[in-house]
Protein backbone atom coordinates (compact mmCIF):
# COMPACT_ATOMS: atom_id res chain seq x y z
CA UNK A 1 0.00 0.00 0.00
CA UNK A 2 1.48 3.37 -1.01
CA UNK A 3 1.80 6.43 1.26
CA UNK A 4 -1.15 8.23 -0.35
CA UNK A 5 -3.46 5.25 0.22
CA UNK A 6 -2.33 4.87 3.84
CA UNK A 7 -2.99 8.55 4.55
CA UNK A 8 -6.42 8.33 2.91
CA UNK A 9 -7.41 5.30 4.96
CA UNK A 10 -6.20 6.86 8.22
CA UNK A 11 -8.08 10.07 7.48
CA UNK A 12 -11.25 8.17 6.66
CA UNK A 13 -10.99 6.11 9.84
CA UNK A 14 -10.47 9.21 12.01
CA UNK A 15 -13.42 10.93 10.32
CA UNK A 16 -15.62 7.91 10.96
CA UNK A 17 -14.59 7.73 14.61
CA UNK A 18 -15.27 11.45 15.08
CA UNK A 19 -18.74 11.13 13.58
CA UNK A 20 -19.58 8.00 15.53
CA UNK A 21 -19.82 5.84 12.41
CA UNK A 22 -18.47 2.34 12.38
CA UNK A 23 -16.93 1.04 9.14
CA UNK A 24 -19.36 -0.25 6.57
CA UNK A 25 -18.89 -3.97 5.94
CA UNK A 26 -19.11 -5.19 2.36
CA UNK A 27 -19.10 -8.94 1.77
CA UNK A 28 -19.30 -11.39 -1.10
CA UNK A 29 -19.76 -15.08 -1.66
CA UNK A 30 -16.83 -17.32 -2.50
CA UNK A 31 -16.38 -17.17 -6.26
CA UNK A 32 -14.67 -14.76 -8.62
CA UNK A 33 -17.65 -12.75 -9.84
CA UNK A 34 -18.90 -12.15 -6.32
CA UNK A 35 -15.49 -11.02 -5.10
CA UNK A 36 -15.18 -8.59 -8.03
CA UNK A 37 -18.63 -7.13 -7.38
CA UNK A 38 -17.91 -6.81 -3.67
CA UNK A 39 -14.64 -5.01 -4.36
CA UNK A 40 -16.34 -2.68 -6.86
CA UNK A 41 -18.93 -1.74 -4.22
CA UNK A 42 -16.29 -1.30 -1.52
CA UNK A 43 -14.02 0.92 -3.60
CA UNK A 44 -16.90 3.05 -4.82
CA UNK A 45 -18.24 3.57 -1.30
CA UNK A 46 -14.80 4.61 -0.05
CA UNK A 47 -14.69 7.15 -2.87
CA UNK A 48 -18.30 8.37 -2.73
CA UNK A 49 -18.84 8.49 1.04
CA UNK A 50 -15.36 9.05 2.38
CA UNK A 51 -15.96 6.43 5.08
CA UNK A 52 -13.82 3.38 5.80
CA UNK A 53 -15.09 0.10 4.39
CA UNK A 54 -14.38 -3.27 5.95
CA UNK A 55 -14.25 -6.14 3.47
CA UNK A 56 -15.41 -9.70 4.09
CA UNK A 57 -14.98 -10.88 0.53
CA UNK A 58 -14.92 -14.58 -0.34
CA UNK A 59 -17.03 -15.13 2.77
CA UNK A 60 -18.72 -18.40 1.79
CA UNK A 61 -21.85 -19.73 0.16
CA UNK A 62 -25.35 -18.33 -0.13
CA UNK A 63 -26.68 -19.40 3.26
CA UNK A 64 -23.60 -18.13 5.10
CA UNK A 65 -23.72 -14.74 3.38
CA UNK A 66 -27.45 -14.40 3.95
CA UNK A 67 -27.09 -15.33 7.61
CA UNK A 68 -24.31 -12.79 8.11
CA UNK A 69 -26.47 -10.08 6.54
CA UNK A 70 -29.59 -10.62 8.63
CA UNK A 71 -27.52 -10.96 11.83
CA UNK A 72 -25.84 -7.60 11.18
CA UNK A 73 -22.33 -9.01 10.80
CA UNK A 74 -22.20 -7.47 7.30
CA UNK A 75 -24.07 -4.57 5.72
CA UNK A 76 -24.35 -5.61 2.10
CA UNK A 77 -23.32 -8.16 -0.51
CA UNK A 78 -24.22 -9.03 -4.13
CA UNK A 79 -27.00 -11.57 -4.61
CA UNK A 80 -29.03 -13.02 -7.47
CA UNK A 81 -32.81 -12.98 -7.65
CA UNK A 82 -33.07 -16.61 -8.77
CA UNK A 83 -30.81 -17.77 -5.94
CA UNK A 84 -32.84 -15.86 -3.38
CA UNK A 85 -36.20 -17.18 -4.48
CA UNK A 86 -35.09 -20.81 -4.74
CA UNK A 87 -32.35 -21.25 -2.12
CA UNK A 88 -33.58 -18.79 0.55
CA UNK A 89 -37.34 -18.49 0.06
CA UNK A 90 -37.75 -22.08 -1.23
CA UNK A 91 -40.32 -20.98 -3.78
CA UNK A 92 -40.95 -21.99 -7.37
CA UNK A 93 -39.52 -19.20 -9.52
CA UNK A 94 -41.48 -17.24 -12.09
CA UNK A 95 -39.77 -16.91 -15.51
CA UNK A 96 -40.50 -13.16 -15.49
CA UNK A 97 -37.49 -11.23 -14.08
CA UNK A 98 -39.60 -8.32 -12.81
CA UNK A 99 -41.94 -10.66 -10.91
CA UNK A 100 -39.05 -12.48 -9.24
CA UNK A 101 -37.39 -9.22 -8.22
CA UNK A 102 -40.67 -7.85 -6.84
CA UNK A 103 -41.26 -11.02 -4.82
CA UNK A 104 -37.82 -11.17 -3.20
CA UNK A 105 -37.96 -7.42 -2.47
CA UNK A 106 -41.26 -7.79 -0.66
CA UNK A 107 -40.31 -10.82 1.43
CA UNK A 108 -36.79 -9.61 2.34
CA UNK A 109 -38.09 -6.19 3.41
CA UNK A 110 -40.95 -7.63 5.47
CA UNK A 111 -39.07 -10.53 7.03
CA UNK A 112 -35.52 -9.23 7.57
CA UNK A 113 -35.55 -5.48 6.87
CA UNK A 114 -33.24 -6.02 3.93
CA UNK A 115 -33.50 -4.00 0.73
CA UNK A 116 -32.82 -5.11 -2.85
CA UNK A 117 -31.40 -2.28 -4.95
CA UNK A 118 -32.11 -1.97 -8.69
CA UNK A 119 -30.23 -4.62 -10.72
CA UNK A 120 -26.60 -4.05 -11.58
CA UNK A 121 -27.36 -4.69 -15.24
CA UNK A 122 -26.78 -8.36 -15.97
CA UNK A 123 -28.53 -11.68 -15.54
CA UNK A 124 -26.43 -14.70 -14.60
CA UNK A 125 -28.50 -17.88 -14.95
CA UNK A 126 -27.14 -21.35 -15.49
CA UNK A 127 -25.82 -21.65 -19.04
CA UNK A 128 -25.62 -24.87 -21.02
CA UNK A 129 -22.49 -24.59 -23.13
CA UNK A 130 -21.17 -26.63 -26.07
CA UNK A 131 -18.15 -26.34 -28.34
CA UNK A 132 -18.74 -24.00 -31.27
CA UNK A 133 -17.71 -26.71 -33.72
CA UNK A 134 -20.45 -29.02 -32.39
CA UNK A 135 -23.03 -26.24 -32.45
CA UNK A 136 -22.22 -25.58 -36.12
CA UNK A 137 -22.17 -29.28 -37.04
CA UNK A 138 -25.58 -29.94 -35.46
CA UNK A 139 -27.15 -26.52 -36.15
CA UNK A 140 -27.64 -25.82 -32.46
CA UNK A 141 -28.78 -22.52 -30.96
CA UNK A 142 -31.30 -23.69 -28.34
CA UNK A 143 -31.69 -26.41 -25.75
CA UNK A 144 -34.76 -27.65 -27.62
CA UNK A 145 -32.48 -28.11 -30.62
CA UNK A 146 -30.02 -30.05 -28.46
CA UNK A 147 -32.82 -32.32 -27.24
CA UNK A 148 -33.99 -32.98 -30.80
CA UNK A 149 -30.53 -33.32 -32.35
CA UNK A 150 -30.08 -37.04 -31.73
CA UNK A 151 -26.76 -36.33 -29.99
CA UNK A 152 -26.04 -38.42 -26.89
CA UNK A 153 -24.80 -35.80 -24.46
CA UNK A 154 -21.92 -36.29 -22.04
CA UNK A 155 -22.64 -33.64 -19.46
CA UNK A 156 -20.13 -31.96 -17.12
CA UNK A 157 -21.65 -30.16 -14.13
CA UNK A 158 -20.81 -28.69 -10.75
CA UNK A 159 -22.09 -30.28 -7.57
CA UNK A 160 -24.49 -27.37 -6.88
CA UNK A 161 -26.11 -27.70 -10.32
CA UNK A 162 -26.65 -31.40 -9.69
CA UNK A 163 -28.36 -30.82 -6.33
CA UNK A 164 -30.38 -27.66 -6.81
CA UNK A 165 -34.00 -28.02 -7.99
CA UNK A 166 -33.47 -25.16 -10.46
CA UNK A 167 -30.43 -26.95 -11.94
CA UNK A 168 -30.21 -30.49 -13.29
CA UNK A 169 -33.78 -31.51 -12.30
CA UNK A 170 -35.19 -28.40 -14.03
CA UNK A 171 -33.11 -29.06 -17.15
CA UNK A 172 -34.38 -32.62 -17.44
CA UNK A 173 -37.99 -31.72 -16.72
CA UNK A 174 -38.11 -29.21 -19.58
CA UNK A 175 -35.86 -30.74 -22.23
CA UNK A 176 -35.47 -34.53 -21.80
CA UNK A 177 -31.96 -34.54 -23.25
CA UNK A 178 -30.53 -37.89 -24.32
CA UNK A 179 -27.42 -38.79 -22.29
CA UNK A 180 -24.59 -41.16 -23.20
CA UNK A 181 -23.77 -41.62 -19.50
CA UNK A 182 -24.67 -40.14 -16.12
CA UNK A 183 -23.45 -36.53 -15.70
CA UNK A 184 -19.90 -36.05 -14.45
CA UNK A 185 -19.68 -33.82 -11.38
CA UNK A 186 -16.47 -31.79 -11.18
CA UNK A 187 -14.95 -28.63 -9.79
CA UNK A 188 -16.33 -25.57 -11.56
CA UNK A 189 -12.84 -24.54 -12.57
CA UNK A 190 -12.45 -27.73 -14.61
CA UNK A 191 -15.67 -27.57 -16.62
CA UNK A 192 -14.39 -25.70 -19.65
CA UNK A 193 -11.10 -27.58 -19.68
CA UNK A 194 -13.07 -30.83 -19.84
CA UNK A 195 -15.19 -29.40 -22.67
CA UNK A 196 -12.13 -28.26 -24.66
CA UNK A 197 -10.44 -31.63 -24.19
CA UNK A 198 -13.61 -33.43 -25.35
CA UNK A 199 -14.03 -35.34 -22.10
CA UNK A 200 -17.62 -34.04 -22.21
CA UNK A 201 -19.65 -32.38 -24.96
CA UNK A 202 -21.83 -30.08 -22.85
CA UNK A 203 -21.26 -28.30 -19.53
CA UNK A 204 -23.44 -26.38 -17.12
CA UNK A 205 -21.71 -23.06 -16.58
CA UNK A 206 -22.94 -19.56 -15.84
CA UNK A 207 -23.87 -16.87 -18.34
CA UNK A 208 -21.09 -14.54 -17.22
CA UNK A 209 -18.22 -17.04 -17.09
CA UNK A 210 -15.12 -15.26 -18.36
CA UNK A 211 -14.02 -18.01 -20.73
CA UNK A 212 -17.23 -17.61 -22.76
CA UNK A 213 -15.74 -14.43 -24.21
CA UNK A 214 -12.32 -15.96 -24.86
CA UNK A 215 -12.90 -19.50 -26.18
CA UNK A 216 -14.86 -21.03 -29.10
CA UNK A 217 -17.92 -21.98 -27.07
CA UNK A 218 -21.64 -21.40 -27.60
CA UNK A 219 -24.31 -20.88 -24.94
CA UNK A 220 -27.50 -22.68 -25.94
CA UNK A 221 -30.57 -20.53 -25.40
CA UNK A 222 -32.91 -21.72 -22.66
CA UNK A 223 -35.96 -21.37 -24.92
CA UNK A 224 -38.34 -23.22 -22.56
CA UNK A 225 -37.24 -21.22 -19.48
CA UNK A 226 -35.99 -24.10 -17.38
CA UNK A 227 -33.81 -21.77 -15.33
CA UNK A 228 -35.17 -18.78 -13.39
CA UNK A 229 -33.83 -15.25 -13.93
CA UNK A 230 -30.73 -14.45 -11.90
CA UNK A 231 -30.51 -10.68 -11.92
CA UNK A 232 -27.53 -9.49 -9.90
CA UNK A 233 -28.35 -6.87 -7.26
CA UNK A 234 -26.84 -5.48 -4.10
CA UNK A 235 -28.78 -6.46 -0.97
CA UNK A 236 -28.43 -4.10 1.98
CA UNK A 237 -29.60 -3.96 5.60
CA UNK A 238 -32.16 -1.17 6.03
CA UNK A 239 -30.39 -0.17 9.24
CA UNK A 240 -27.28 0.67 7.22
CA UNK A 241 -29.30 3.13 5.12
CA UNK A 242 -30.50 4.78 8.32
CA UNK A 243 -26.95 5.06 9.68
CA UNK A 244 -25.47 6.31 6.41
CA UNK A 245 -27.95 8.63 4.64
CA UNK A 246 -25.75 8.79 1.53
CA UNK A 247 -25.38 5.04 1.21
CA UNK A 248 -28.46 4.29 -0.89
CA UNK A 249 -27.89 6.89 -3.62
CA UNK A 250 -24.21 5.95 -3.76
CA UNK A 251 -24.98 2.27 -4.31
CA UNK A 252 -27.73 3.07 -6.79
CA UNK A 253 -25.06 4.75 -8.91
CA UNK A 254 -23.82 1.22 -9.69
CA UNK A 255 -27.23 0.00 -10.87
CA UNK A 256 -27.43 -0.70 -14.59
CA UNK A 257 -23.70 -0.18 -15.07
CA UNK A 258 -22.54 -3.79 -15.60
CA UNK A 259 -23.68 -5.64 -18.72
CA UNK A 260 -23.31 -9.39 -19.27
CA UNK A 261 -20.39 -8.81 -21.63
CA UNK A 262 -18.73 -6.47 -19.15
CA UNK A 263 -19.07 -9.01 -16.35
CA UNK A 264 -17.62 -11.75 -18.55
CA UNK A 265 -14.67 -9.48 -19.35
CA UNK A 266 -14.05 -8.65 -15.67
CA UNK A 267 -14.24 -12.33 -14.72
CA UNK A 268 -11.76 -13.23 -17.46
CA UNK A 269 -9.35 -10.51 -16.35
CA UNK A 270 -9.17 -12.21 -12.95
CA UNK A 271 -9.47 -15.89 -13.88
CA UNK A 272 -7.85 -15.88 -17.31
CA UNK A 273 -5.30 -13.07 -17.08
CA UNK A 274 -4.68 -13.47 -13.33
CA UNK A 275 -4.96 -9.77 -12.60
CA UNK A 276 -5.58 -8.65 -8.97
CA UNK A 277 -9.23 -8.13 -8.10
CA UNK A 278 -8.55 -4.64 -6.70
CA UNK A 279 -6.94 -3.59 -9.98
CA UNK A 280 -9.79 -5.00 -12.07
CA UNK A 281 -12.43 -3.31 -9.90
CA UNK A 282 -10.64 0.03 -10.03
CA UNK A 283 -10.28 -0.25 -13.80
CA UNK A 284 -14.00 -0.85 -14.19
CA UNK A 285 -14.96 2.09 -11.96
CA UNK A 286 -12.68 4.42 -13.89
CA UNK A 287 -13.97 3.24 -17.28
CA UNK A 288 -17.55 3.72 -16.07
CA UNK A 289 -16.77 7.28 -14.94
CA UNK A 290 -17.37 6.42 -11.28
CA UNK A 291 -13.87 7.21 -10.00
Amino acid sequence: MDRKTVLYCLTAMLTACASGHRPLTVASKNFTEQVILGEIAAQYLEHALGHPVSRKLNLGGTLLAHGALISGDIDLYPEYTGTAITAILKERPDPDPASVLARVRTVYRRTWRVEWLPPLGFDNPFAMVVREEDAVAHHLDTLTGAANSGVAWRLGIGYEFLQRPDGYPALNARYHLKYAAPPISMDLGLLYQALEQKQVNMVAGSATDGLLSARPFRVLRDDRHAFPPYQACLVVRSAAFEEYPGLKPALESLSGKISTETMRRLNYQVDGEHRPVREVAEGFLKSAGLL
